[in-house]
This record gives C-alpha cells, sequence and structure tokens, in this order.
C-alpha cells in the first residue's frame, strides 16, 4: 500500500502538489473563518447568561421547531433582510447567529454588521456542536 502511494506520488507531482495546495488554502480559510467573530459553545452561554446576548436561529421554522436553544428567535436566513427591523433595538446588543453546523451563520453575521450591528457573532458548529457539547434545548 506505502509503495502504491509513493510511487503515485512520484508519478504524480504536479496532481500532488495541487492537492497540497488546496488542502493549505482551505485549512487558512477554515482557521480564519472560525476566528472572525465566532464564539464557541461556552463563550456563547457566557455572552446569553451574562450580558443578555440576543440569539437568533436562522434555520426554517420545521428546524427550529425540532429543537433550539432557550430564548432563540427564529429568523429564517432567507427571510433575514425582510425581518432584520425586528432586531433593530439590540444594535448595541449582543448577537448570536445559529444555523445547523456553523456554516452559514457567516453570511447572516455579514449583513447584520453590515447593517450597523455593533457586536455579531456566529456560534460555530452551530446547533449540532451545541447538542453534541449536551447543552439543553427547546422543543415548542
Amino acid at each position: 500500500m506505502i509503495d502504491q502511494i509513493i510511487e503515485f506520488v512520484m508519478n504524480n507531482p504536479l496532481l500532488v502538489g495541487a492537492f497540497v495546495v488546496v488542502l493549505l488554502a482551505w485549512l487558512v480559510y477554515e482557521m480564519r473563518s472560525a476566528q472572525s467573530n465566532g464564539v464557541s459553545t461556552s463563550e456563547a452561554t457566557q455572552l446569553i447568561n451574562r450580558e443578555d446576548a440576543i440569539v437568533v436561529d436562522t434555520r426554517e421554522a420545521k428546524d427550529f421547531k425540532t429543537g433550539h436553544i432557550a430564548g432563540a428567535r427564529n429568523i429564517p436566513q432567507s427571510r433575514l433582510e425582510d425581518r432584520m427591523s425586528e432586531l433593530d433595538k439590540f444594535k448595541s446588543e449582543p448577537i448570536i447567529i445559529v444555523c445547523k453546523t456553523g456554516q452559514t451563520a457567516g453570511a447572516a453575521q455579514a449583513k447584520l454588521s453590515k447593517a450597523g450591528f455593533e457586536r455579531v457573532f456566529k456560534l460555530q458548529g452551530g446547533i449540532m456542536q451545541w447538542q453534541s457539547d449536551s447543552l439543553p434545548l427547546v422543543r415548542k
């Protein structure tokens, strides 16, 4: 097996080089996006408990009903621009954007930041990470 891998690398240096470059670019992108105003579940819990952070769940209503963070507001990603006025009174408060896996929350975070919201964070790993950390969900 190792011999085949070595042979493949020797016979396809451009392909292997391209793979390494893409892999490194992806890792850098993931590290930068995780650090850009992303919060872990423990940091999110602290923001909620200490600073009364507003939690905005951007999943669709049917996913929201299967379980969400207590006190979260459901504003689906597709309707965020239409319903942004609901959040206007919280422009200076911390806002945590939650999606399913943490991948799409960045777009909502950017929209809110562009609209003048001062402290907008995304939950790293989304609701999936919240569940895997055994944190409570509300089902209503």
